[in-house]
């Protein structure tokens, strides 16, 4: 801990710090008895941190879930020539989303062993806002009857879609055809409701308190029990705008792009949200808390292969009066809840944050190179790190802000010429080094975050006053998380993006491809402390230094002249990783 802080704090800061962590480490002080009670919850827990680490990351919080919690995926862009092009596209994905699920329920994932139990929570799971803190309601149960519906969302209006009727499994052709039932029932002026669903885009105390208010009337709590227990949510989204650039499908995706455009199309208390676009804009929308990136990259990847693999056979819808049509949920609005749903957009609409998605090569290293260059200073920063080898096992943190990385970046940026290419190259190998080491500490259970969290919480536990520690400056410093990092690699054309989680901040996820990686960096527009351009800026100023240096250090494999290109810049290196005249197109 006073490794990862010293480099971050002031001299004074970091004294102080040295003689709390000495406090609370000493013989017979809180720091053992702390210990010595989170060794006795392993002994009872099948996982010590599980519960700790669920309700501080994610039901704790009480921000709203777009842009702040939930990630998206954004799937390649669609060519739909006519209205009808997108439903089956709708049907053929929900065709493999039912075939998921009938995997998942065989138990047939194969692989390196490793904890399976957040794949059990795509589609059996719900967030249930609370006034002090949500629930994470996970249908694990056999007595329970298993989900055989989806709810879908089209023009602000939810309808259930039953996948199993009498005992069997709809096809794509029965699927598409319920999905064009559905597109006329949204179409009728006469029946169409409020947008209930922007008031789930509300601060999770607030849209606890207009649930609250919803589940008076028996109409409500009906529609929104078939809301909370379906497999997933498919969103038939009008057309967002005239341009749709990766940014603007991004932005559309993590939320909606207002109440004037597809904001109210969404319930974010489900897990699984598939967004597909009558302009082609497609993708994915995630709930957090049931699981990981890694997660729902397993997922999609097999859905989009799926589609690949397995190509539509639709010609024409099933006949109409073969199936029994969609039911639109109903909902009774009072005055009040429609103040309720007003109020909800107004703040969704003045949230949101700007996204760049481009591509360009490194990581972790990069990152840290490029917010040196932009703001001057090192940051705490968060990098997720897998640790699903143990039972219930979700992520600790890798903390890239090394002491080594710090400095390699110092000698890339002080401007003087008394360090050498070589040493630079030293001091990049040593900084690779120490992100190596920590991301194989932090996935094996040696990371600091999640041991400090759980001696934070039994001390909140046993009710004995917070020990200095948890409240010293550098404590806080260490958990504002400016940076908020996570490499999400996918083998199939696509790439996930999440908003910054503090104001100041940026969220920076980072897809490794086989000759470039894709880099989607974010900050909220009202900061004056950030800016994504900048940090593009920088980011890609970093890149290409790198690459010179590895070049002149004679660290390149061989001539590279292939075209790198993803989002809306394209690449293309000159000779051995470029030279002067590297063009951006």
């Amino acid at each position: 801990y006073l490794r990862c802080m010293k480099h971050l704090l002031t001299e004074e800061q970091f004294h102080k710090t040295q003689k709390v962590v000495k406090q609370f480490g000493a013989p017979g002080g809180v720091g053992e008895l702390l210990q010595r009670k989170l060794a006795e919850r392993r002994e009872n827990k099948t996982n010590w941190v599980y519960d700790y680490w669920l309700n501080d990351m994610y039901l704790n919080n009480r921000l709203a879930l777009p842009v702040n919690s939930s990630p998206v995926m954004v799937f390649p862009q669609q060519n739909f020539r006519a209205p009808i092009d997108s439903l089956r596209f709708a049907a053929h994905l929900l065709s493999g989303v039912l075939e998921y699920k009938t995997i998942l329920d065989a138990g047939q994932l194969a692989g390196t062993p490793l904890c399976m139990e957040q794949y059990y929570r795509l589609f059996t799971s719900y967030r249930l806002p609370g006034p002090q803190r949500d629930t994470l309601v996970a249908q694990e149960s056999c007595v329970m009857p298993e989900p055989e519906h989806i709810i879908v969302a089209c023009k602000n209006q939810f309808f259930v879609l039953d996948v199993v009727i009498n005992f069997r499994r709809l096809n794509e052709r029965d699927l598409l055809t319920q999905l064009q039932k559905i597109v006329k029932m949204a179409e009728s002026e006469e029946e169409r409701l409020p947008p209930i669903g922007v008031l789930t885009a509300d601060g999770r105390t607030e849209w606890a308190e207009s649930r609250a208010v919803l589940v008076r009337e028996s109409t409500n709590r009906d529609s929104l029990d078939m809301i909370e227990r379906c497999l997933c949510l498919l969103c038939l989204d009008d057309v967002h705008g005239p341009e749709l650039s990766d940014t603007v499908r991004a932005m559309n995706m993590l939320h909606g792009g207002g109440l004037s455009k597809n904001s109210g199309n969404r319930w974010y208390d489900k897990p699984m949200q598939f967004v597909i676009g009558a302009d082609g804009s497609c993708g994915v929308v995630c709930e957090h808390s049931p699981f990981e990136g890694i997660v729902l990259v397993q997922c999609t990847e097999y859905l989009l292969k799926y589609m690949i693999g397995s190509p539509s056979k639709l010609v024409r819808a099933a006949s109409v009066s073969e199936l029994p049509a969609p039911r639109r949920l109903r909902w009774k609005c009072s005055p009040e809840v429609h103040k309720l749903i007003a109020a909800s957009a107004d703040k969704l609409q003045r949230s949101g944050c700007s996204d760049f998605v481009f591509s360009l090569w490194f990581g972790s290293v990069a990152l840290q190179l490029a917010y040196y260059r932009c703001h001057g200073r090192p940051v705490s920063t968060y990098e997720s790190a897998s640790i699903r080898r143990f039972q219930e096992g979700r992520v600790d943190n890798i903390r890239s802000a090394t002491p080594e990385a710090l400095a390699f970046v110092k000698a890339m940026t002080d401007g003087r010429q008394s360090t050498s290419d070589s040493e630079k190259m030293e001091l990049l190998r040593g900084a690779i080094t120490a992100q190596t080491e920590y991301s194989r500490r932090a996935i094996t259970g040696l990371g600091i975050d999640n041991h400090l969290l759980g001696l934070r919480e039994v001390a909140r536990e046993l009710k004995v006053e917070t020990p200095e520690i948890f409240k010293d400056e550098a404590y806080l410093i260490s958990n504002q998380f400016i940076l908020s990092t996570s490499q999400v690699p996918t083998t199939v054309e696509m790439f996930c993006c999440y908003g910054p989680v503090v104001p100041n901040g940026y969220g920076a996820c980072y897809n490794p491809q086989s000759d470039h990686i894709i880099f989607c960096v974010s900050s909220f527009r009202e900061s004056t402390q950030s800016c994504s351009a900048d940090l593009v800026k920088c980011l890609e100023q970093g890149l290409v230094d790198m690459r010179d240096l590895c070049n002149k250090c004679h660290c390149a494999s061989g001539p590279t002249n292939k075209i790198i290109k993803t989002g809306p810049c394209v690449w293309m290196p000159q000779k051995r990783f470029g030279g002067k005249n590297n063009q951006l197109f």
